[in-house]
């Protein structure tokens, strides 16, 4: 019988063969897109979504039925898109070397080297100016809140978001400001406490955007932003709990001061769905999906019902009451 020789010593798989293990940063770059649409990414559309808070006052209010209100918040919401689109085109050029290091945002346009950074700024800057004139165009009021936008997205970039707390307050101001030049492009009223429930709701996403980017930096290994240092996951958590309970309350608070209508109290029972919402929001904040928060809301099927329900019974309230 054949004698079978020894097996020889095992050699290990050095880590970085293993495709398991693989980072990633490793992965190439996909292919290069045209100009027409490396231009189109520079803007961003997939974040226009958070534009759509220009619609909440007016919707809030009952007022999208009535007269040409329709239209000026739509050119309210296409200026703010313009606007907003042209701080990320410039934003870009100033954070392309970070942005390469980032296993997300290397993939785009002028830190992929698809644009150049002076014709981003051109690219920007035609944005803005559209932008602008389109917000006078309905108003010279809006055109006054989209230029505070600029102003605090701009220093958002180069001082705020670099010191802890101010950031967080910079990032819900954007959201504060589309909430309320949807209400001035109507115009119609804003209610001391529905400002209080975007105010809320607003920081909640930004604490939830910070829990994300400190989970995915301490899970990888990568440099973090100067400002994480300071948050602490468990502190992170406890901020995104605290801001949820207010702007529940504070949503509670103005739900029920509405009249009912025919006797069904449509307003408060859109406290259901709008609870529903921050707890699933928070629960995939917390297993570190809040770095993105358009893709979380485009993308997580249990929160998209939830919003459904509650556009639902929001808009059959609003019906019944006119």
């Amino acid at each position: 019988m054949p004698v079978r020789p020894a097996p020889g010593p095992v050699t290990p798989v050095p880590a970085r063969a293993r495709t398991t293990d693989r980072p990633e940063v490793s992965r190439p770059l996909p292919a290069r897109r045209s100009r027409r649409r490396a231009l189109l990414a520079l803007a961003r559309p997939r974040q226009w979504v958070k534009n759509a808070l220009v619609i909440a006052a007016p919707g809030a209010a009952g007022a999208l039925g009535h007269d040409d209100v329709p239209g000026r918040v739509m050119l309210a919401a296409v200026a703010f898109c313009l606007v907003s689109g042209s701080i990320y085109a410039i934003n870009d050029v100033r954070d392309r070397d970070e942005d390469r290091r980032h296993p997300r945002k290397r993939f785009r346009p002028v830190a992929a080297g698809e644009v150049e950074p002076g014709d981003a700024v051109g690219f920007g800057t035609v944005l803005m100016i559209c932008g602008l004139i389109l917000a006078a165009a309905v108003t010279p009021r809006l055109a006054v809140i989209a230029l505070c936008y600029v102003a605090l997205t701009v220093t958002y970039t180069w001082v705020w978001r670099h010191i802890p707390v101010l950031d967080l307050v910079a990032l819900a101001g954007g959201f504060v400001l589309r909430a309320i030049a949807g209400g001035v492009a109507a115009p119609v009223r804003l209610s001391l406490w529905f400002v209080l429930v975007v105010t809320f709701a607003a920081i909640f996403v930004a604490i939830g955007k910070r829990l994300g980017e400190s989970i995915r930096t301490r899970g990888s290994g990568q440099r973090a932003r100067s400002v994480l240092t300071y948050y602490t996951p468990r502190r992170l958590r406890l901020l995104l709990g605290l801001s949820g309970a207010g702007a529940l309350f504070a949503y509670c608070v103005w739900a029920f001061a509405l009249p009912t209508v025919n006797g069904i109290p449509w307003r408060p029972l859109t406290v259901i769905p709008f609870a529903v919402c921050l707890i699933r929001y928070s629960r995939v904040v917390r297993a570190g999906g809040g770095e993105a928060p358009e893709e979380v809301l485009m993308s997580d099927r249990i929160l998209d019902a939830a919003g459904l329900g509650w556009l639902v019974l929001f808009a059959l309230g609003v019906n019944a009451a006119g």
